[in-house]
């Protein structure tokens, strides 16, 4: 199945395209990097990782401050760190951002 995300630009009204994106997982005291891509201009990452996730804690790293560029952002980077627990799942993470404020969910 695997791990996706989709970032959306609220104070824009549209999808971020251009937002980096690093996955990793912990790995006892280490966050061990997992892949890394860049949101589409649909706003989306369908590719993070090739292989399906195993049970475990993982994060989302996203370059707010260079999506948002010459804007001023309070969050350059936005972590959600969160817990896969079935292999069979499919765990998407939408991103809802803005440059002083964002928010998150388990999507579908």
């Amino acid at each position: 199945m695997g791990i996706t995300t989709h970032v959306l630009d609220t104070s824009a009204g549209r999808p971020a395209a251009g937002v980096p994106v690093a996955l990793e997982r912990l790995e006892g005291n280490d966050w061990i990097f997992l892949g890394r891509s860049e949101t589409d201009s649909d706003g989306r990452c369908r590719a993070l990782m090739e292989s399906t996730p195993v049970p475990g804690l993982y994060r989302l790293t996203f370059g707010t401050a260079i999506y948002f560029g010459a804007t001023r952002t309070f969050f350059p980077e936005v972590m959600i760190a969160f817990e896969v627990r079935e292999e069979a799942e499919h765990y998407h993470v939408p991103l809802l951002v803005s440059p002083f404020g964002y928010t998150t969910y388990r999507g579908s």
